[in-house]
Order: C-alpha cells, then structure tokens, then sequence
C-alpha cells in the first residue's frame, strides 16, 4: 500500500544518499503494530503501571504536606508585611505598642542640639525617642545612650518605613523643599549627598506607586476586564461551535481575518507614527530615554511606533508566506479538522475539562505560593551584644529579656542586647534552603502531572471515539469521566513517571538561570558562552520531553501500557510516519494558532479602543485611568489564555486522531477479517495525495516493493 503514495526505491536511495545512518534507523526503526483481534481500544482491560513511581509520588506529597506543616508552625508573614525596631517588635500591627517605632514619619529638619533648647521642638522630638527620655537630661547623655538620632529628615512612609523625601526642583535635588540641610554639627550639606543613601529605595518607591496607581486602574475596570474575558469565552466557544458545522468556511475565515487584523495593526502604528511627526519631544529614541516607570511615554515617541509597525509586517509577511507555500497541505489540514470537530461534537464535554485543569493548577501554584512565604518568614530574631567601647561579649547573641541581670551586661556596663536579623541555628534552620528547593521541585512536578492528567484524559476520551466500531453507540454514556478515572485508577504512576523528568529538566534550567544571574558581573567570555550553550541545550531538552510526554500519554490512553513503551512505541511510530507528522499534523497546529492570534486580536482591538476613549460613544462609558494599558494587557493575555484552553481540546483530538490513525493502519489492512475502525473521511484525508497505481513508476530491477508493514 505504500508503494501507491512514494516511489519507494527513489526514497531509498535519497536516504541512503543524503541522510546519516541513524536517521535511517529512526525511519525505518520499530517494529510495526501486528494484528491483535482482541484490542478493543482504549476501553479493554488494563492493570496498573509504573506502580514504583506511583508509589514515590505519593511519599513525595505526602512530605510536600509534611514541608507545608512545618513551615506554618514555623513562619510568621507578619514579618514581610510589618517592619521591627530594634528590639524585633512588629511596628503598625495591632496590640504592638509603638515603643520603638513611631506613629507618623519626621516632617521637618531638626537636630537634637537645637531641639533641646526650645522645649515645644523637644516635645516633638521626643516621639522620635525611646522611652525614658526626659528634660532633665543632657544632649551628650541622651546620645551616649543611644536614646534619640542625632538629627531628623523630612521623610515619606514607605510599607511603614521613612524613607527621605526627595524630590525634583528646577533641576535640582531637595528634600523637604529644601536643597541643603544642618547634619547636627552645624555644617550645611547638600541634599543630593542623601541620594546614594536611598537610590534603591527611590527606585522601589516609584514602583510602589505605579503598582498603586495600577491596583487603583484595577478597582475601577475590573468589571469591565471581566466583561472583555466573558466575551473572549463567548468568542472561542463560538468558533468551536462553527468548526464543529462550518470547519472549511471557518478556518478560510480566521485565516482572511487574522491578516486583516495584522493588516490593520500595521495600519494603526503607521497613523500613530505620522500623527507625532514635528510633535515636541517625538524623536527621543528608545535607547535615550531609558527606562521609565510611566509606560505611556514610550507612547508618546515615534520610534516606539515604528517599532510595533516594523515587528507587525515581518509577522504579517512570515504568516503569508508559510500559507503559500503550504496551500495544498491547508486544504488537507481543513478535513482533519473536521473529523476532530466531528469527534469533539461526540464527546462535547472536553471543552469544558480545561476548566478543571485551570482548577488543579490555581491550587497548586496557591500551595506553593502560601508554603514558599511561610518558609522565607520562618527564620528566628537574633539578638546581640552591641558596644560603644570594647567589650569581650561583642557581637555574642543575647536575651533581651533577661540581659540586664546576665553576666554580659555587668562585665560591660554600656552594652545592650539589639536586635540584629532574623535568622537560626536549629536543624530546621540548616535546612532551609534545602526546603525552599523543595517546594520548587515539587511545585514543577504538581504542576507537570496536573497538565499530563488532562492530557491523558482528553487523550482516552477521544481513543474512545476513534476505536469504537459503532460511532458512537460502542463509546462510553461519559468518555472523559471514564476516561479520567482510568487515568487515575490505573496510569497515576505513569503520569507521575513522565511529569518527574520534565520537572527534573525545569529545575536544572531554574538552576542555570540562578548561576547566570550569579555571573552576571562575571567577564570570563569562556564560562557565558558555556552556560549559553547549557540553558540553550536544555530548552530544546524540554521541548523535546513535552511532545514525547504528550505522545507518550496518548499510547497510553490507548494501549495501557508502563510510560517507557508507550514513549518508545510514540516515538518509533512518528519516525515511520515523519511526513505526516510534519506536513498534516503540525500544520493543523498553525491553523489552530492562527485561531487563538484572530480572537486575542479582535478581542484587543475593542479593548483597546474601549479604555482609550479613542471612540466618542465610548467617553462617558469607559473608566478614567492612570494607565489604560493595564487593562489592556490583562484582557489580551486572559483571552489568549482562554483561547489556548479551548483551542488545546482541539489540538489534543487531532494529535489523538493522527496516532490512532497510524496504529490503525499497521494493525489493520481494510480486509473484512482486519477493518479499518477510522471512518471513511478520515481515510479519505490522510491519502488525499495518493496517485492511482498504474500511474507510479515501474519498480527497479531487484528492490522490492514494500510490505503493508512499512506504511
């Protein structure tokens, strides 16, 4: 049967010619499926698989568990959320008396000596003391003690911290409208000197207040971005419904629009592009204006413009060129859909099992969330000796509670027992970090098998469909609730099999981004090109894990079997059928992206011209906002979301379809002993390009044609 689509003996000799011997052994490796007359599909008689793995994944969550315990007995978020003074009390949290904290931030300038003399600034100054400060006391006492600063700055409250109020003025720096203030020893020094003291606290506290103005956008629209994602759903699940009916019309009408969206992308940058020609301030290049808080200014300069219409036409030209050149294989890719909508309109309900997966992965990235906080909050204060002269016990941990009667306060009679950092020395403390990686792993691997059980599912449900002799009376009344319970009565060790080396491969590429940001100072050129070399190689690693994993699940959605014959048995049978895999398969996989590209786009479009006001009938409706792209970029992205799990349900079904059309072709040879179980479309379609046998050449004088095995 091959012999009627490929001039066999001339495939041969190109092999033989052009390709490596181990290319030659992946296309010709394996040996085909032989003829079982009691495979009844995915729904025969299976046992259990991998039961060694299963058994390590449910010790692995149950110390997950374990971990999580331990460290809500041990952490205190109190401690990301509230600063301490300097005894490790929490300042700003109710029943903490502000001891050694202060009620509101210093508003003015004042020193200590000048303070002292006037006793309504003293009184004032006083809040800024500890406790025990009186007006009988001297200025050399109070700061030999350590009892009041030396001097206080104009300051702003930053997560309850008081930071310098710097600011801007006529090109200067000041602080508290003020360019210079008296350091206590009656020298004047300049308020930039304060600048290197806070640069990295400037930097946060203007991100703080775009992240305020952004939570702030966020309480005012949050409506009507979930308006905009309801209306993403409504789309997607709109175009499945048409596919399911109109699947030639409807992929020739996403492919016309998302050109036309393109089309109309490039359109708009190029308006906004001459619409800021001579405007003041337009020329500035990106390179310039560095990086900027506020992400409208970018907006509000041509090259940004120039930029987005630039990127916008090369995609619009990549997509174009790769439907031309992939015309005729478009029209095939259009009858594949159509079987799956065929399949997908039989089994209705996986487009809904996204939202379950959704469900499983919120919870686990919550647990890992919650688990990771507790853990980095779970250290101890320590306490130690601080000194004004020398002391033996310097720097030696203290109890602050009982430090006045200890031995180290009478062997030193002007130390005190401070505060110092949060930290420990228990076992517990040890192996901290050893806990933190922990939970990453584990969040990988919880994440990765709550991924591979959808797949699996959608995978057995769609099986179901395709071996069922009878369609659709030989399938189950629920095909993905049977299928999810297969799943996970028989093949949870399988799933944790294959999630367990793809998580094994993230963590090592976490651990090469750590390094690289480690070196990032680094100049050895040898050592960078090296760790290039390593965070490339195993990203194609990943991706190369992620399709054998989804291929392998599919076989084992089919057959039953343990993960490393089915990802044997997938791997072998892409091999032999590698033209299809890459001409009809991966470019039904375009075709279902340009898919998500047409709703993400039209979708943005409205929101975009919504939460801009660029359209007058909209002025009074939409929000006022600080950044209108805030809600912008939400809704694209939740849409893109939305219509990747839609989109995935399809995806899955032809990825199902395809292998199960190629087990059926090597088990079965279309005989009345051995039928086909695919359907006649979809026999129909993938020998779309055959050729009537008479009109092949003549075979080669002593090579043989093949045997339906090698199909």
């Amino acid at each position: 049967m091959c012999g009627k689509c490929f001039d066999w003996p001339l495939v041969r000799k190109a092999l033989y010619k052009w390709c490596s011997p181990f290319t030659i052994y992946l296309l010709s490796a394996g040996e085909p499926r032989k003829y079982d007359p009691t495979f009844k599909g995915p729904i025969h008689s299976r046992g259990c698989t991998d039961i060694a793995c299963c058994v390590l994944f449910i010790v692995a969550i149950l110390a997950y568990v374990a971990v999580g315990i331990l460290a809500w007995s041990q952490g205190d978020p109190r401690k990301v959320i509230y600063p301490t003074d300097s005894r490790g009390q929490f300042c700003g949290h109710a029943g903490i008396p502000l001891v050694m904290c202060v009620a509101k931030c210093p508003d003015k300038f004042m020193t200590l000596v000048k303070a002292r003399l006037i006793p309504s600034e003293f009184e004032y100054y006083k809040q800024f003391c500890k406790e025990g400060v009186t007006n009988q006391m001297s200025v050399p006492d109070i700061l030999k003690g350590g009892l009041c600063p030396a001097m206080l700055t104009p300051s702003k409250s930053f997560t309850r911290r008081c930071f310098p109020a710097l600011a801007g003025k006529d090109g200067s720096i000041t602080v508290g409208n003020s360019s210079g203030f008296d350091d206590g020893t009656g020298t004047i020094r300049e308020a930039k000197d304060l600048v290197d003291g806070v640069k990295n606290a400037t930097v946060v506290m203007e991100a703080r207040q775009v992240v305020m103005k952004v939570f702030e956008d966020y309480t005012h629209s949050w409506y009507w971005i979930l308006l905009g994602l309801v209306i993403a759903m409504l789309t997607s699940l709109l175009f499945i419904v048409l596919l399911r009916f109109l699947a030639g019309i409807m992929v020739w009408v996403m492919i016309v629009m998302v050109i036309l969206v393109i089309g109309y992308g490039i359109f708009h940058c190029y308006m906004e592009y001459a619409a800021l020609k001579g405007a003041a301030g337009s020329n500035v290049t990106l390179q310039d204006l560095g990086f900027q808080t506020d992400i409208t200014v970018y907006l509000q300069i041509r090259q940004t413009w120039l930029a987005f219409m630039i990127i916008l036409a090369i995609v619009e030209v990549v997509i174009i060129l790769i439907l031309i050149f992939l015309r005729k294989r478009i029209l095939i890719a259009i009858a594949l859909i159509k079987e799956a909508s065929r399949a997908i309109g039989h089994v209705m309900s996986s487009l809904f099992y996204p939202l379950f997966t959704f469900l499983l992965l919120a919870m686990v990235i919550a647990y890992w969330a919650v688990t990771a906080v507790f853990l980095s909050t779970s250290n101890e204060p320590v306490y130690k000796v601080f000194n004004e002269t020398e002391c033996m016990h310097s720097r030696m941990n203290c109890e602050p509670a009982n430090f006045s009667t200890s031995a180290m306060k009478a062997d030193c009679q002007d130390s005190e027992c401070l505060f110092a950092f949060y930290g420990g020395e228990t076992a517990y403390h040890k192996y901290l970090i050893g806990l933190q990686f922990y939970n990453v792993f584990l969040f990988f691997w919880c994440a990765n098998f709550v991924t591979a059980l959808g797949q699996m599912t959608l995978a057995g449900a769609f099986s179901s469909y395709y071996w069922a002799f009878v369609k659709p009376d030989d399938m189950p009344a629920f095909p993905v609730f049977a299928a999810l319970g297969r799943s996970l009565r028989y093949h949870t060790g399988t799933l944790a099999f294959g999630s367990l080396i793809l998580s094994i491969v993230q963590i090592i590429r976490v651990l090469l981004e750590y390094i690289d940001h480690k070196l990032k100072g680094a100049h050895n050129k040898c050592t960078r090109f090296l760790l290039c070399c390593l965070k490339c190689c195993f990203w194609c690693l990943e991706k190369f894990v992620k399709f054998l994993n989804r291929n392998a699940y599919i076989m084992v959605a089919i057959y039953g079997k343990n993960f490393c014959t089915s990802a044997k048995d997938a791997f072998f049978l892409l091999m032999r059928n590698m033209i299809r895999v890459a001409v009809l398969d991966k470019v039904t996989d375009f075709l279902l992206f340009l898919g998500k590209l047409l709703i993400v786009g039209i979708v943005g479009i409205f929101a975009f011209f919504f939460f801009s006001g660029r359209v007058k009938a909209f002025e009074d409706t939409a929000p006022h906002l600080h950044y209108y792209w805030v809600p912008i970029l939400t809704v694209v992205v939740g849409s893109y979301l939305i219509a990747h799990g839609f989109f995935s349900v399809y995806a899955m079904c032809v990825d199902t379809l395809f292998l199960c059309f190629c087990e059926d072709l090597e088990r079965n040879d279309g005989s009345a002993e051995r039928p086909y179980l695919m359907s006649s479309t979809l026999h129909d379609i993938l020998w779309e390009d055959k050729e009537p046998p008479e009109s092949q050449g003549a075979e080669e004088e002593g090579d043989p044609p093949p045997s339906e095995a090698q199909i």
